[in-house]
């Protein structure tokens, strides 16, 4: 579905991505970990369009995303949730939601994604008239999967769903990933809690200092020595 080739990208003179390649395949769940500044921001950015590639190609359903602007990217059912949420704190739960149905084919379905997404997240259709600045953490990390969901994506791409949440709250963001995953959402997913996002996804690769240096299945990364020495605390 996806694929991203040797891709280079650069915030003015400092290189950030170095040749990175992956791919994501229909109906997976991959993820990319690695530290605090490796790049995987970056590498999402480019993907939604909102950065360029300096060289290399990024292709989704065989059509090139490195050479249109992001709006169109949206148009090809991708949605990207970004890190730090993005929500429009002074507005309803509800406009926050309509505003993801911003897709031409997303638009005709709002009451269908709203019904989907109040399906997954109660909570959020108890608090729709509420103004999305009011809501807890978890519960605002909850808004902004929802709203992307809102899109009608065939690719959802996360960065860093967990962070700033307690322990069960992440363990409720990743159950709904597993449940999207299950009925049928391509999920890209970048993480700093190594350990769940292995362990729930397919496939994964590890990016270091702007390259990728290990790729496998989540179990395999997860049992490899420099994972478990660097990211696990496993020596």
């Amino acid at each position: 579905m996806l694929e991203v080739k040797n891709i280079n990208v650069s915030y003015g003179l400092v290189r950030v991505l170095w040749d990175v390649s992956l791919t994501v395949r229909e109906g997976e769940m991959v993820a990319t970990v690695g530290s605090n500044g490796a790049g995987k921001t970056t590498m999402l950015k480019t993907i939604s369009g909102l950065l360029r590639p300096s060289s290399g190609s990024i292709q989704f359903n065989g059509e090139r995303l490195d050479q249109v602007p992001s709006y169109s990217v949206i148009e090809k059912e991708i949605a990207h949730v970004p890190e730090g949420r993005r929500l429009f704190p002074f507005s309803s739960v509800l406009w926050n939601l309509e505003i993801g149905a911003y897709a031409s084919r997303a638009r005709g379905n709002i009451r269908e994604s709203l019904e989907f997404v109040f399906e997954l997240f109660p909570v959020l259709k108890e608090r729709q008239k509420q103004l999305a600045g009011t809501l807890s953490g978890g519960e605002q990390q909850m808004l902004a999967i929802a709203r992307g969901l809102m899109s009608m994506p065939h690719l959802l791409m996360l960065d860093e769903p967990s962070l700033g949440l307690a322990p069960i709250l992440v363990n409720k963001v990743f159950e709904v990933l597993e449940q999207l995953n299950d009925r049928g959402v391509t999920i890209l997913l970048v993480e700093q809690n190594i350990h769940s996002a292995l362990h729930l996804c397919d496939r994964g690769y590890v990016l270091e200092n702007g390259r990728i240096v290990l790729e496998g299945s989540g179990q395999e990364l997860l049992n490899n020595p420099h994972v478990k020495e660097a990211y696990l605390g496993i020596v």
